[in-house]
């Protein structure tokens, strides 16, 4: 299935999504503590990220800061896979999910049509993810897990 966004999203001033600065694994490790996620050993994140086709993050102008991320893994034939979906605590959190989600399925949609799509998110993300489009736990599969 093909995914069309009915609505561009829009970051609020001062926050830009971007695709080529890695971010470190102290910033990576943070903002998925703060979103309840798994942590990553620091040695794997840059592992994890340099074998991923792509990757999302939302960053603010003036601090820097991360903000959110996202990873994608793919075969390029039949599955995607969207890892360490994560977005910072707070009044932005589900449009930061939105716009990471929006992107990293518009970059799937062009350049991997066909893939069925698999995500590891937290809980805090099921709101976006139903939006988007995602059915939740189909058939009662609940979970699904690879440990780096």
């Amino acid at each position: 299935m093909q995914y069309f966004s009915t609505k561009k999203l829009i970051l609020p001033e001062g926050y830009f999504l971007d695709s080529s600065q890695v971010p470190t694994a102290q910033d990576l490790n943070r903002l998925l503590s703060n979103c309840d996620c798994e942590l990553i050993p620091m040695q794997k994140i840059s592992l994890a990220i340099k074998n991923s086709n792509f990757f999302f993050t939302i960053r603010s102008e003036s601090k820097n800061k991360l903000y959110g991320f996202v990873r994608v893994t793919s075969d390029r034939g039949l599955n995607a896979n969207l890892w360490n979906l994560s977005a910072e605590k707070g009044k932005n959190q589900n449009l930061f999910y939105s716009v990471l989600l929006q992107a990293t399925l518009e970059k799937i949609n062009r350049e991997m049509p066909g893939c069925s799509i698999s995500v590891q998110a937290p809980l805090s993300s099921l709101k976006s993810l139903e939006e988007s489009g995602f059915i939740l736990d189909p058939n009662g599969i609940r979970v699904m897990s690879y440990k780096l």
